[in-house]
């Protein structure tokens, strides 16, 4: 019997459908990176927004062709991250913080201290804590250069404690997903000390679901040791740990079984432990080399009680409160303290029994922070994004779960 074969001819062949949920969101990513290129006052930032709304509506481009998520993804990381960055680096350009943080490196090996003794303007103060220097070793070292730059080590670090936070087989999707969002890839270019404190963070959580107490301690203690915002993981950790050991100590019918509960007890303890010990062994030597320093730089100044103002000013509630009401810092400040308070009580009343919980619960806690801490930014809500991210994949790991959303979008 004779068959025939209908072939299509190429002219009449049908392109692949455009995925309109990733046009929609490149769309979005790229007016987003148009406003900030249009309204921000900082040079690097303009620059950033002027390359990234182009990479983003490249990508846009690429999607509404019907191309894969994938190539989509690559042309938006080259046009948000690596198109600024280079060309960042070549003029030498970039935010405020990264030179602080090239300079309190410099600092620490001449003084023992990263902290100048005598603050006067803003730009003179370090607000993050002693282990931040380290990204700044390489040019302290070596001398500037764009391989010194300490933004390099501050998104290596990010990259490199997320990675493996990640689950295993499915981490290059979720990690490209995460790098080239805006809040995300803008401090990848132009410089960001949040990054890296919330890749640890991620670790930290990540690990001690695994049940790697010790390893989850260093994680969280080298946190801790970068930036104030880590230290509230430490506690959520904590709570999640003592909650497993609740849940491991009774068996079927409720009977209790003591041997597991002491230990999945002493793994939350070694945990907290180390953590801080981790945390000391690093803050504590430059503190005590000059307290009054150390007490200006990373205390008063965050908090608005020097005469120096801080430049973080996004227009949050505690700083519109500072800004335009009477008394307004003071009540940001208890806000603020209300919002720490809650994060604790809902730990003890209803612990986290996942990691997923648990980063979820830091992200609200952060997120009711950088609503109402006097001096705030954009940039802090970096922390809720990067870990909502961390325990959607987990929960759902990579692929399967950025399958889900593009097919949630009708096209």
């Amino acid at each position: 019997m004779a068959t025939t074969t209908s072939l299509t001819p190429p002219d009449q062949q049908r392109e692949p459908p455009p995925q309109l949920g990733g046009v929609l969101w490149w769309a979005l990513c790229a007016a987003a990176a148009l406003g900030l290129a249009v309204c921000s006052s900082l040079g690097p930032h303009r620059v950033w927004g002027a390359a990234a709304a182009f990479g983003y509506l490249a990508a846009a481009l690429v999607a509404a062709r019907g191309r894969s998520s994938r190539t989509a993804e690559t042309v938006a990381l080259a046009g948000a991250v690596a198109l600024p960055l280079l060309w960042l680096l070549a003029v030498d350009r970039a935010q405020l913080e990264v030179r602080v943080v090239a300079r309190s490196a410099a600092l620490l090996l001449a003084e023992g201290t990263p902290y100048l003794h005598r603050p006067w303007v803003p730009e003179d103060f370090n607000p993050y804590l002693p282990g931040m220097s380290v990204f700044g070793l390489p040019e302290a070292l070596a001398g500037p250069g764009p391989l010194t730059d300490p933004r390099l080590w501050m998104g290596a670090a990010f990259l490199g404690a997320l990675a493996p936070a990640l689950p295993a087989g499915s981490r290059s999707a979720p990690l490209r997903w995460i790098a080239v969002c805006p809040l995300v890839a803008l401090p990848l270019a132009v410089g960001g000390v949040d990054l890296p404190v919330a890749g640890l963070m991620c670790l930290g959580l990540a690990l001690a679901g695994r049940g790697r107490a010790g390893a989850a301690g260093l994680a969280l203690g080298a946190a801790a040791a970068l930036k104030w915002t880590a230290w509230p993981a430490i506690p959520v950790v904590l709570a999640l740990m003592t909650a497993s050991s609740r849940s491991g100590g009774r068996a079927a019918g409720g009977a209790v079984v003591r041997s597991g509960g002491r230990q999945a007890g002493r793994a939350a303890s070694r945990c907290g432990l180390v953590a801080l010990l981790t945390a000391a062994v690093l803050i504590l030597p430059a503190a005590l080399r000059d307290p009054g320093a150390f007490r200006a730089h990373v205390v008063d100044f965050p908090l608005g009680l020097t005469d120096a103002v801080s430049s973080a000013a996004s227009p949050f509630p505690g700083h519109l409160l500072a800004t335009h009401v009477p008394g307004g810092r003071t009540l940001a400040l208890l806000l603020l303290g209300a919002g720490a308070l809650l994060l604790a009580l809902s730990l003890l009343v209803r612990p986290p029994a996942t990691a997923a919980d648990a980063a979820v619960r830091l992200a609200l806690g952060l997120l009711l922070a950088t609503a109402f801490m006097p001096a705030s930014r954009f940039g802090y809500l970096v922390y809720p994004l990067v870990l909502v991210a961390w325990a959607a994949i987990r929960q759902e790991p990579g692929h399967a779960l950025l399958r889900r959303i593009r097919e949630s979008v009708p096209r």
